[in-house]
């Protein structure tokens, strides 16, 4: 599984730098919902800068533990209305030099916005992301797929999954806990406000990267907003550092279309 993984990353990011590389060299990250990603592309040649705080929020046997912090553009890369993509680098503060080194991790994906298919059909992605350049350190090589649809009045459900280096997405004990799924909902508030929206996400597994997120994003406006959000890990035991386990967050997301 994690050849088949790991390969599949490698050759999205390489036809997606390949593709990048002819327009301008950027740091991004994918756009997502809180947390895991979403079936949301940035339009051809518009820029997102994304800057993403996690501050933990209680302690793990008396450890509070470092932040994170994400720093980041996204581009969108193809011309096309109903065929999309989006390319970038994250910059990654992990709160330890061990990681702190390494701090650059591609990603990428390609895939489908609601209708593009066809008339009525669901909004599909398909890319990888945390894909480092540290063997066994920071090439997670996540590989994901999701499929979403927006239900009226109920708002947008999404639904995939995920898999990747399962000498990295481990267990506190170090057990490989490589896959998972991937679930949400969102909806903008407008009933309240059309510049309110509501959001909760899911990644499962006892992984890292497994969670229950649930915030709400305020649009500042038309090209600036911000996500505040509680993050809850699956498993508070497991390692996100080389010396840190995974208390609480809360996280603050600033959002800047260009």
């Amino acid at each position: 599984m994690r050849t088949k993984a790991n390969s599949l990353a490698k050759l999205i990011m390489l036809t997606a730098l390949g593709l990048f590389m002819t327009i301008n060299f950027a740091k991004a990250t994918p756009s997502t919902i809180i947390w895991i990603p979403s079936v949301d592309f940035q339009g051809f040649k518009s820029w997102h800068l994304g800057m993403d705080n996690y501050i933990r929020m209680q302690k793990v046997n008396g450890i509070r533990g470092a932040g994170i912090i994400d720093l980041g553009l996204t581009t969108g890369i193809l011309p096309f209305k109903n065929f999309q993509a989006e390319v970038g680098v994250d910059y990654l503060s992990m709160g330890d030099n061990v990681y702190d080194d390494h701090p650059i991790y591609f990603n990428g994906k390609v895939g489908f916005p609601e209708g593009g298919m066809f008339k009525g059909s669901p909004a599909i992605a398909v890319g990888a992301y945390n894909v480092g350049l540290k063997t066994n350190l920071t090439n997670y090589n996540i590989v994901y797929g999701v499929i979403g649809k927006t239900i009226p009045v109920i708002g947008r459900l999404s639904a995939g999954y995920y898999t990747g280096n399962k000498k990295l997405l481990v267990d506190e004990t170090g057990a490989s806990k490589q896959s998972g799924i991937l679930l949400s909902w969102d909806r903008s508030m407008t009933e309240i406000s059309d510049k309110l929206w509501f959001a909760v996400d899911y990644q499962s597994n006892k992984n890292y990267l497994g969670a229950l997120n649930m915030g709400f994003s305020w649009n500042f406006s038309k090209n600036v907003s911000m996500i505040f959000a509680y993050d809850i890990y699956n498993n508070k035991k497991a390692f996100y550092n080389s010396v840190n386990t995974n208390a609480n967050t809360f996280t603050a997301q600033l959002d800047i279309n260009i």
